[in-house]
């Protein structure tokens, strides 16, 4: 674990606190969950951990034209770093896979068990009570209203996270457990997403 405790050394900076969704809180809560995700499974713990505290060097804006290619430059960003922790280079090309894959917004299927761990575990952090306090951080930024007043469930009209926060529950968060890889995440995104069913129960009453 000493290439681990090199790592963290020289990425943490990378993660100061004015992104509540994506700070250094964020990571650890990642790197506890797939632990507990890689317990009983034949990978390389280290380098599911270093993909985890890699995964978002780059973090760009939900927005931003070149989102989808974030992954891709946070592995690039990581590789020096990883080589200087004493990654070899065959771990750090299960990372870089780890790091591109774990994307939601590029869509792909991790192509390795760890890999598929790193996806589990940063999307569950989507889910449950701290997937909600993260989903209202990341409205804010983005300068969209919680609801629609008229038609806050969608009703009548087309799903739009990019106007409305609680639409985006229904456009993404709640099909995550269907898309996890591992039976344990599987288990854990559906108790989550039951959670934020019930907390959308309780909204609905009282925004009546």
């Amino acid at each position: 674990m000493n290439k681990i405790k090199n790592l963290i050394e020289i990425i943490k900076p990378y993660y100061p606190g004015n992104d509540p969704a994506h700070d250094w809180a964020h990571i650890g809560r990642v790197a506890h969950t797939a632990h507990e995700l890689a317990q009983g499974e034949v990978v390389d713990l280290d380098c599911v951990l270093a993909a985890v505290y890699c995964h978002d060097l780059v973090n760009l804006p939900k927005d931003h034209p070149d989102r989808k290619n974030a992954s891709t430059l946070a592995a690039q960003e990581a590789r020096p770093h990883l080589k200087a922790s004493g990654f070899s280079e065959e771990q750090i090309a299960i990372i870089s896979k780890a790091i591109i894959e774990h994307s939601f917004s590029r869509g792909l299927k991790p192509s390795c068990l760890e890999a598929a761990i790193v996806q589990d575990a940063d999307r569950l952090d989507a889910l449950g009570a701290i997937g909600i306090l993260r989903c209202a951080a990341v409205n804010t930024q983005m300068k969209s209203r919680f609801y629609d007043p008229l038609d806050p469930l969608a009703e009548i009209r087309e799903l739009d996270d990019k106007n409305f926060m609680l639409d985006h529950y229904y456009v993404k968060l709640f099909k995550l457990p269907e898309l996890m890889n591992t039976s344990k995440g599987k288990t854990l995104a559906l108790a989550r997403v039951e959670y934020m069913k019930s907390f959308i129960q309780e909204l609905m009453k009282e925004i009546k």
